[in-house]
Order: C-alpha cells, then structure tokens, then sequence
C-alpha cells in the first residue's frame, strides 16, 4: 500500500490534498486540509476535484483555508519589526534628546519597563 492517499474519487489516482467531511444535520459540506488521517466517514480528494466540488441544492458548502503552512511576512510587518527593534535599541537618554527634550507622555501609556509600554484600553 502507498504511504501517499490518494483521491476518493473513482477512477482518480491523483494524490489527496483535501478532506470532505459532511454535516447531514445542518445540510453542510465541509471542505478542508487533508486530515492527518483517513476517517471512515471523510472523502480525501485531489486538487481537481476539490476545486470542483458542488452540493446538492439547498446544501451549502464551507471551504476551510489551510493555514498549516509557513505565512511570509508582509512589508509591513518587517518595517515594523525593524523600527521597534531600533526604538528597543537606542538609549533613553538619545531617545529623549531626539523628543526634544523632555519626553512626551503618552495620555494612554499607563506604565513603561524597558522597551515595553502599558498601554490603557480605549474604552477606559
């Protein structure tokens, strides 16, 4: 046997990349990652035929996203992790002379340890 699963669909050979699951209660179709492993009642299917997938009417069909795999951070998220680890980096006293002086306090700053802030919910 082919420690690779195969797609549930007659005649596919094409290896699975999707787990259909179905909830007769609330005429629900669940589409999802592949599962870690076969379950009696679940439908392994390839990419193809998961694309592919319709219910029957009045059925809805829920596709879930895989989320396993490795998210490459955005732009964003990489400035804002260089500018905090500069802020985290620079001196206090620097950090004050560059404010212009004495430090501006925050209205919503409650207390400060380091490079970390406290910071008061907006709904107080």
């Amino acid at each position: 046997m082919s420690p690779v699963r195969r797609c549930s669909r007659t005649a596919c050979g094409r290896p699975a990349v999707a787990t259909l699951t179905y909830v007769y209660a609330d005429s629900t179709a669940v589409l999802g990652p592949l599962a870690t492993y076969a379950e009696p009642h679940c439908y392994d299917l390839c990419a193809e035929h998961s694309e592919r997938l319709t219910a029957p009417r009045g059925w809805e069909v829920v596709r879930l996203a895989d989320t396993s795999g490795p998210t490459r951070p955005s732009g964003d998220d990489l400035e804002a992790l260089a500018n905090a680890v500069r802020e985290a980096a620079r001196p206090q006293e620097r950090a004050a002379e560059a404010g212009g002086g004495a430090r501006q306090a925050d209205p919503m700053e409650v207390a400060r340890r380091g490079h970390l802030r406290v910071l008061r919910s907006p709904d107080n």
